[in-house]
């Protein structure tokens, strides 16, 4: 079975920097950052144009680059072990 490597991009947009929990970006250290905050209660959940899927709650909205297909044969793989 051939492997394909897909970027995943996502953006997230929040309606104040006071949903935003914290922001780790070092130097010097691993190259790892580090995101946390809060959408706030789920609004909504759906795939714009069959790409995206645009998660949107209360207090910002999530985006990543994901179809509805990929996660139904991720869940399938995963159950078959």
């Amino acid at each position: 079975m051939e492997k394909t490597s897909i970027e995943r991009f996502f953006s997230i947009e929040l309606k104040s920097k006071a949903n935003l929990k914290n922001v780790t970006l070092t130097n010097n250290g691993p190259e790892n950052v580090l995101l946390e905050g809060t959408i706030g209660n789920l609004k909504q959940a759906e795939f714009a144009e069959d790409t995206i899927l645009v998660v949107t709650g209360e207090k910002g909205v999530l985006r990543i680059n994901l179809t509805r297909e990929e996660i139904k044969k991720k869940q399938t793989q995963e159950k078959e072990g």
